[in-house]
């Protein structure tokens, strides 16, 4: 189901084909499109020397060797009777076997890292170590190419992260190599260890021991729905089709809101510099301001603060690009009476800004633009100009900034 999603969402059907090719395990994919409860999804086949992988469900009742794996299975008596008295794969033979597969490293790594938690799950469960269970010549392909496929799909996305909801794993019984279990089944139930889990009252396994650990080794965490934008979504079909309750998995891709306003603002790292003032004369701090934006601070503000011995003072704050700190500091300590400068760094998240021109009675004035999401958000006139034409001028200063925002509305202009 997870890579009929895969599929459904714009991975390249040839890309899983020439991932299971590269196994060499004698597999093939069968892809159509088919309906689940009115949605349209990919349903993705496994065959394995020409028999199609079952649903769950339709596994022959027979009992395998000690410490099989439980999606383990034969499709055939004559499957049967040639595995009876064989131990099956390891976990050593499928790692050289993803190993020596000609698809890429971070496919590998995910792919052999999902096999050990199937496996270290199957060990626990049995009492046995992890080089002790091994999977059945036909379930071991199967899974391999389930895993392997989802590795190499997944990381084709190209995703950040990949959150995953709730799982509805089902109800009812199951039979497993060993027999007959409530779902979900003992496998599943290991396997998602502190993820979120319901059921809704489906007589099904709705998440099985495969899945479990593709979803844990994939997802970076669970929860809700995030906020996100859209881009693409892609559906995959399980193989029954419940009524009113569509057995599809869904997966959709888009950029986090998060991450879409940090593409239209810029990160910044910032020193902040700050001194406690409460015996320096009035008329030199504003003095002291003028000069330490000449110099270089990005912003510097002073706010009324009750000092020791019951003093009033103002807390001198600086904002500047770390490499003016030094040159700022010695600036404070020169022209104020201060005895220290506090010092550290934060960053600073600024909204993209541009600059426009308009036409005024009294002359040109620039007009500071901070948009997000390509969405204006604000607009300034810019004070110094107004400030410049009010004086050549005569003419109030607030008549002045309302004729410049009056003139970039009416060119246009907009929140």
């Amino acid at each position: 189901m997870f890579l009929g999603a895969l599929v459904d969402a714009g991975v390249p059907p040839r890309l899983l084909e020439e991932t299971v090719a590269a196994l060499g395990v004698g597999a093939r994919l069968e892809i159509s499109q088919l309906m689940r409860s009115g949605i349209s999804a990919t349903k993705v086949d496994v065959h394995v020397d020409g028999e199609k992988d079952l649903p769950r469900e339709e596994y022959p009742k027979r009992r395998q060797s000690e410490h099989s794996h439980e999606d383990a299975h034969s499709h055939s008596n004559e499957h049967q009777r040639s595995h009876e008295h064989s131990p099956g794969r390891g976990l050593k033979e499928i790692r050289q076997i993803i190993s020596a597969a000609a698809i890429s490293a971070t496919a590998k790594r995910t792919a052999i890292a999902i096999f050990e938690a199937l496996g270290a799950a199957e060990a626990k469960i049995h009492n046995t170590p992890i080089e002790g269970v091994h999977f059945h010549e036909v379930g071991a392909v199967d899974a391999m190419v389930d895993i392997v496929c989802a590795a190499a799909g997944f990381e084709t996305l190209g995703v950040d992260e990949m959150v995953c909801s709730p799982l509805n794993v089902g109800s009812g019984t199951v039979v497993c190599a060993h027999g007959t279990f409530p779902v979900p089944a003992p496998a599943t139930v290991e396997l998602l260890k502190d993820a979120p889990v319901y059921s809704s009252g489906i007589q099904a396994e709705l998440v099985t021991p495969t899945g479990a650990a593709i979803v844990k080794a994939l997802a970076t965490r669970f929860g809700t729905f995030p906020e996100m934008k859209i881009e693409k979504s892609g559906y995959g079909a399980g193989s029954r089709d419940f009524p009113g309750h569509p057995n599809v998995v869904r997966l959709v891709i888009g950029e986090s809101a998060t991450t879409a306003l940090a593409a239209e603002t810029a990160l910044e790292t910032i020193a902040v510099l700050e001194a406690n003032l409460d015996d320096l004369n009035p008329q030199v701090f504003g003095y002291v301001m003028d000069r330490l934006l000449e110099d270089g601070a990005l912003d510097v503000f002073g706010v009324p603060v009750q000092m020791k011995k019951n003093r009033p003072g103002t807390l001198l704050t600086i904002l500047c690009k770390p490499e003016d700190a030094s040159k700022l500091s010695q600036l404070i300590f020169t022209e104020t009476t201060t005895l220290g400068v506090r010092r550290r760094e934060e960053v600073r998240q600024t909204l993209a800004r541009r600059w426009e021109q308009v036409h005024t009675p009294w002359g040109e004035v620039r007009i500071k633009i901070a948009s997000m999401n390509g969405t204006v958000t604000n607009y300034a006139p810019e004070y110094e100009d107004c400030r410049r034409i009010a004086a050549e001028h005569h003419v109030p200063l607030k008549t002045v900034m309302q004729e410049a925002a009056r003139a970039y509305l009416g060119a246009g202009g907009n929140l």
